[in-house]
């Protein structure tokens, strides 16, 4: 889709193409995407567009927005007891920044602990968060899709740790950037 192609995220994200599920919706459009700095990854996840003309009822609608964005976190960040809530509410808020037009959100925020023992043993615990969330875009399908896909690096961003750029909404607390191995 020519509007998801045309779209430039800030610089730290890299949008690379990915083979479309096949089986959700007759037309689909996936990208992958990963915030870098410094060489070094700090978040992924993936967008995808699916479009049924008949519409699907629990859609509510002939687009469907499915998305997944991961990042690793400090320990004492996955140990907040707020930070499902908190993290849900970047997307929503990433999406209401870019002020595109939306219903039937869904979806699950995850944190994760992992622990290496035995001959994986060596690297520190690793605490991570996952979004994974659907929403119903309802705007029209030509170029408004683009600020669907805006406001997903937004939030990819943010679960990253980066600054908002300017302009791009206010009062965000950036997550602190994970980098190098973390004392035990």
């Amino acid at each position: 889709m020519a509007a998801l192609e045309a779209v430039r995220p800030r610089p730290e994200v890299r949008l690379g193409p990915l083979p479309a599920p096949r089986r959700l919706a007759p037309f689909a459009y996936a990208l992958e995407a990963s915030v870098e700095v410094d060489g070094e990854e700090l978040a992924d996840g993936r967008f995808v567009l699916l479009h049924d003309p008949d519409g699907q009822d629990a859609w509510r609608g002939t687009f469907r927005v499915v998305t997944l964005a991961r990042a690793e976190l400090e320990p004492e960040m996955a140990a907040d007891p707020l930070l499902p809530e908190v993290t849900w509410s970047w997307l929503t808020g990433a999406l209401q920044a870019r002020a595109v037009a939306y219903a039937e959100p869904g979806g699950t925020v995850t944190r994760t602990s992992s622990y290496s023992f035995g001959e994986l043993a060596g690297p520190a615990p690793r605490e991570e968060i996952e979004i994974r969330a659907s929403w119903t875009p309802r705007e029209g399908p030509a170029g408004a899709v683009a600020g669907h896909l805006h406001a997903w690096c937004d939030l990819l961003c943010q679960c990253a740790g980066l600054p908002p750029e300017s302009g791009e909404g206010a009062a965000v607390v950036p997550l602190p950037q994970r980098r190098g191995p973390q004392p035990l």
